[in-house]
């Protein structure tokens, strides 16, 4: 089993900056796929960035590159999301994911934290 704890959601005004951590324990994640993934209300959840444990490899989605920026420090076990120039259309919760294979939709991952809101005002 693998558990996840987000951390560092808020409110921010537009513009602004956010950081998100995602603690990985239990089992190993040095292969796994860990994503960040985001719901706003009424709409599906979708994944705004993965990255592979073990190669560093990322991806984001379109609509925030270039913006967020996914990173691991693998002494702390732990992923991170910076985000900068923070939209209102970001506005959602924000959720961890980790599996071993991932991939880029929410039913491609296993493990799943509980979540944290970012607001962004304009």
């Amino acid at each position: 089993q693998v558990q996840l704890l987000e951390s560092g959601g808020g409110l921010e005004q537009a513009g602004g900056s956010l950081r998100l951590s995602c603690l990985a324990s239990g089992r190993t994640v040095g292969n796994y796929a860990m994503g960040w993934f985001r719901q706003a209300p009424g709409k599906e959840r979708e994944l705004a960035a993965v990255i592979r444990w073990y190669t560093g490899n990322t991806d984001y989605a379109d609509s925030v590159k270039g913006r967020f920026t996914i990173s691991k420090d693998n002494a702390k076990n732990t992923v991170y999301l910076q985000m900068n120039n923070l939209k209102p259309e970001d506005t959602a919760v924000y959720y961890c994911a980790a599996d071993r294979e991932g991939g880029t939709t929410a039913r491609d991952y296993g493990y799943w934290g509980q979540g944290t809101q970012v607001t962004v005002s304009s």
